[in-house]
């Protein structure tokens, strides 16, 4: 098994270090091209935030998947619910998949509550996963057991009391 390439730093004006920090700030933590630029700033280092666009877009990819790599694997139980949202007047619901340690592993808005919309989300989870869940927990929408029948086998869904 080969190790992958440290990224080349060469012919940049920056340190590999602060070329790094930025990169791993940006995936690290929720901050806009913009926060980065200021929080570098901060300590003295002058750099525009398209710099550090280039440099996530170049260099980005290696950071990401070390920072995924690092995270905590999912468990193998999932707690599903959804929760009714008003957005500009529109009734929407927001779909929401939580492992038993808490961890969300996803959540998804959508208009309609039914079996594709159940669906939709049981395909997004299990792309993101890689793996199926042992035991599911819903409340008791039938959309959830249709979906599971639909996209799962194997899989005991338990209905929780709402």
């Amino acid at each position: 098994m080969t190790t992958p390439a440290c990224p080349s730093y060469a012919s940049y004006r920056f340190p590999a270090e602060v070329i790094s920090h930025a990169v791993w700030l940006y995936f690290r933590f929720p901050l806009s091209l913009r926060m980065v630029e200021e929080l570098l700033a901060a300590r003295g280092i002058i750099v525009s935030y398209e710099t550090v666009r280039q440099w996530a877009g170049k260099f980005g990819q290696s950071f990401a998947n070390q920072i995924r790599r690092r995270l905590p694997a999912a468990g193998d139980k999932w707690h599903m619910d959804e929760v009714v949202l008003t957005i500009a007047g529109v009734k929407h619901w927001l779909w929401r998949a939580v492992d038993q340690n808490g961890m969300v592993l996803d959540i998804l808005v959508q208009s309609r509550r039914d079996t594709r919309a159940a669906k939709r989300l049981l395909c997004k989870l299990l792309k993101r996963q890689c793996r199926v869940p042992r035991v599911m927990i819903t409340d008791k929408l039938a959309s959830y057991g249709a979906a599971v029948t639909l996209q799962l086998t194997g899989v005991f869904v338990t209905y929780r009391a709402s």
